[in-house]
């Protein structure tokens, strides 16, 4: 909400802590539990039909993976053992370095249990991806079996994780469903509002080594959020250095995501040039292939534009109208957000204030406005500007600190309440930043946590984090009816 040097400077400093990003998930044994009611299925330790268990491709979990025949009607097959009969999430993990889609039917026990499932092209041969469906398994063991359904057979497969049991209950994104925007609430698939609550990651190109599977794992069922952001550099070394790279890591954080019932909040995190357009061309590519392929996901949030700076209202309502379509041409039914102007902060910190989106609403439904603060540096003035804008547009708070709008320094958290309890009787969602181990006291994990694999409880976290984990782990209650 001022000119952010805080997140620049992090580039010298994190650089020195950054490492290549590890897969999401190391490689194990066939069967192997991997998290509360998860098992792990390697595909060559499958029954296979017209296939080749191979390993010339690199990223592959396990000792290999399932290469199919160019066939229709070539399978993989995996036993699955449930301790009860019901519903369950299946997770196949896949590369498909084609052109075209590869799609798979899924049976259980016989029975068709979704359609043909589209895996499509990942890139290359040794780019992994992964495609999840929900099924019911019966009590004891089941026959799961991925057919390919056109003459170009399967893509190479690597894996099924199962999820199932008490781990599916009440998981944020199974209870709500698809989002909409009704009035000035965001709400649920039942058309009531509700207030989602969640981390953001820090910068991926910095800190990818902060998620993965333990630390993903720890904010699902130890925090109890409810949604992801993930937080993607335009700049700074981020999307524009390796653009495949990149959309491929969002792409496995929103399997990740997925997989543990959050939602996923995708945000192209433009900071400098503060101007959305000047990167119009990049959100076009982005988001086109973000949407295609999670389109039929129900748990993905589209935040085009994290903080527009030194950029008129006008500026940001005239990029929102030109990306808003592009997203709705691929996924019709998902909620996107747009970022005010003066870094996030309704216009306040540009001298500016609500009445200039008021006055000039973008031109577009089941969309959000958002707004950010950071509670020792943005109190009253910023926080009647919320008041006031809250009674007359949706708004979602993306990004919120107890520190300054360093993300460092002293916490407030008596002003952070303010804040919280104000959004809390409104309905109106938020993200935390952040979730790395930065040395920053906005950063919620000690410096070197993230390198280890320990992030449940409090002894892991900073004051920031155990302050705002404490405020996530009591739910929502999430209407139904």
């Amino acid at each position: 909400m001022a000119p952010r040097t805080r997140w620049l400077a992090t580039a010298a400093a994190a650089s020195l802590l950054a490492v290549p990003a590890p897969a999401l998930v190391a490689a194990t044994a066939a069967a192997e539990p991997v998290a509360q009611a998860v098992t792990r299925h390697q595909a060559e330790n499958a029954s296979i039909s017209r296939g080749l268990v191979e390993s010339n491709h690199a990223g592959y979990t396990g000792g290999g993976f399932v290469n199919y025949d160019n066939a229709a009607g070539s399978y993989v097959e995996f036993t699955v053992t449930a301790a009860t009969a019901g519903p369950a999430t299946l997770t196949l993990r896949y590369a498909n370095g084609s052109t075209a889609d590869r799609p798979l039917a899924i049976t259980v026990n016989g029975t068709a249990a979704a359609g043909a499932l589209p895996f499509a092209a990942t890139g290359a041969w040794s780019t992994w991806a992964t495609r999840t469906t929900p099924v019911t398994l019966a009590a004891g063991a089941n026959r799961i079996r991925a057919t390919a359904t056109t003459a170009a057979g399967g893509p190479n497969l690597d894996r099924l994780d199962v999820e199932t049991g008490a781990a599916q209950a009440g998981r944020p994104a199974d209870v709500n469903g698809q989002l909409r925007v009704c009035g000035t609430k965001l709400c649920n698939q039942y058309g009531k509002p509700i207030q989602l609550r969640g981390m953001s990651t820090h910068g991926i190109q910095w800190y990818s080594q902060c998620v993965k599977p333990a630390s993903l794992d720890a904010l699902a069922n130890d925090w109890g959020a409810d949604v992801l952001r993930i937080s993607m550099y335009v700049q700074e070394g981020g999307y524009e250095t390796d653009p495949r790279r990149f959309t491929d890591l969002v792409h496995g954080y929103i399997e990740e995501a997925t997989r543990r019932g959050l939602y996923a909040l995708v945000d192209w995190h433009q900071l400098d040039p503060g101007d959305p357009n000047a990167n119009i061309a990049l959100a076009r590519t982005f988001f086109t292939e973000i949407a295609s392929r999670h389109k039929n996901k129900t748990n993905i949030i589209y935040d085009i534009a994290n903080e527009p700076n030194n950029v008129s209202w006008a500026g940001i309502k005239s990029y929102a109208e030109q990306m808003i379509p592009v997203i709705r041409a691929q996924d019709p039914d998902g909620v996107v957000f747009v970022g005010t102007h003066g870094w996030g902060s309704l216009g306040i910190s540009d001298g500016r204030s609500e009445q200039d989106i008021v006055s000039n609403p973008i031109n577009a439904t089941n969309f959000m406005y958002t707004f950010h603060f950071y509670a020792a540096s943005h109190q009253d003035e910023y926080f009647a500007a919320l008041s006031r804008a809250a009674a007359r547009l949706p708004i979602f708070v993306t990004e919120f600190g107890t520190q300054t709008y360093t993300g460092d320094g002293g916490n407030d958290f008596a002003y952070s309440q303010k804040y919280l309890d104000f959004l809390a009787a409104n309905k109106i969602g938020w993200t935390n930043w952040n979730f790395s181990d930065d040395f920053r006291s906005g950063a919620v994990f000690k410096e070197g946590t993230c390198a280890g694999s320990n992030f449940t409880g409090t002894g892991v976290l900073k004051p920031a984090g155990v302050w705002v984990r404490d405020r996530m782990r009591t739910p929502d209650d999430f209407p139904t009816s």
